[in-house]
């Protein structure tokens, strides 16, 4: 092979780590003020103008703060758990497309790092593997409260997982391919949210509870595990930690964006247009950053608003409503577009989003009548 595709491979995946670590910074910094917005308050605003250079403070406190390691842990594992956690979160994008190809000195460069004829697949077996570390670091710190959290992370993983596996395969389904390229281009004439809104809704509560973030964060429940797994690390090794959940978070919205809402490719409306990818190249990631900051301001908002839901709670909601609605819904749109192929009606398709809606207002009456009628017995 071409010592020249290496060289590629290599500095597109050292500049989008670059891109990440520098997402994860700014993204504190976000949610920072996002939060104080919505609670009335400024936020960070004295590190450089506006706060811009609060991020690379904390960095520099976190360099200098002392690292303390408990006597009775088991060492090698402790520090291993960090890097565990921190690891998939990078090589999860390395499938994502950014955006359609340029030309450079002759040669065409693609805008992902990796074309995976698989990449769903891929995606779900690295993001599968980001649990292990959360389950060994609490295990490691041997501490309870610890060991609680990685338990915690593990079950909850389980239970969300597999309405996870079912939303991809709703987007598999509509793109007729595991290719994530070729899902993106499938959504040049409507984007995938439109078709199937309760699957994309569905894929950003689940994806909520898989990178542990609010109301789903209880392996990290600070009322009752005094910060959960990750109670015993200090210093660098907790900002790995850290680290990890904003880069997942960044991950993961690129990825809805990319099964739901068109990845890098302009709005239907736009696609003949002057603003359309297929006239100039650098659109692509213009779309897909301003996908992810919209999808990130959904995941603060959520935080902001919602209080942490209760871990007998966390588990019914998983397996007993997101589950069977994931089932219904993936049966909804394969049966629709497989009636829309077979007699060539258009109609099938739109039958898809209202057979959903229906099911998920009906899910929604369900739960409500549970509530009131738990509520009227403890009365």
């Amino acid at each position: 092979m071409d010592w020249t595709n290496w060289l590629e491979w290599v500095l597109k995946g050292f500049i989008l780590c670059l891109v990440l670590l520098t997402g994860f910074a700014y993204l504190t910094l976000y949610e920072r003020r996002a939060l104080a917005r919505m609670q009335v308050r400024v936020g960070p605003n004295r590190a450089g103008p506006q706060g811009l250079l609060q991020p690379i403070a904390d960095a520099v406190k976190l360099f200098f703060k002392e690292e303390l390691t408990p006597g009775r842990v088991y060492k090698v594992v402790f520090a291993l758990a960090p890097v565990l956690t921190v690891v998939p979160s990078l090589i999860l994008a390395a499938v994502i497309p950014l955006g359609t190809s340029f030309n450079l000195f002759g040669r065409v460069i693609t805008l992902y790092v990796a074309n995976v004829n698989v990449g769903v697949l891929y995606i779900m077996s690295i993001a599968s593997i980001a649990v292990y570390g959360i389950v060994l670091a609490g295990w490691s710190s041997n501490n309870k409260y610890a060991m609680l959290g990685g338990i915690r992370s593990s079950a909850q993983m389980i239970s969300y997982e597999l309405s996870l596996g079912l939303c991809f395969a709703i987007a598999i389904v509509m793109g007729n391919s595991m290719n994530l390229i070729d899902i993106v281009n499938a959504q040049k004439e409507m984007w995938f949210v439109v078709i199937q809104p309760v699957g994309a809704l569905v894929f950003l509560i689940v994806v909520l509870a898989e990178v542990n973030r609010a109301p789903f964060d209880m392996p990290e429940a600070e009322q009752e595990l005094t910060a959960g797994y990750h109670a015993e690390y200090s210093g660098m090794k907790f900002a790995l930690f850290f680290m990890a959940e904003y880069q997942k978070m960044i991950v993961v919205c690129m990825i809805a964006a990319t099964l739901f809402f068109g990845g890098y490719r302009e709005f239907w409306f736009l696609k003949d247009t002057f603003f359309s990818v297929d006239r100039y190249w650098f659109l692509g990631p213009i779309y897909m950053l301003l996908k992810v900051v919209v999808l990130l301001f959904f995941m603060i908002w959520i935080r902001a608003t919602w209080p942490r839901i209760r871990y007998d709670r966390l588990m019914a909601f998983g397996w007993k409503i997101l589950l069977p609605l994931s089932l219904v819904i993936v049966f909804i749109t394969a049966t629709g577009i497989l009636l829309a192929q077979e007699f060539d009606n258009v109609w099938f398709i739109w039958s898809i989003p209202m057979l959903s809606i229906i099911c998920a207002l009906a899910v929604v009456v369900l739960i409500y009548r549970e509530l009131r009628r738990k509520s009227h017995g403890r009365i």
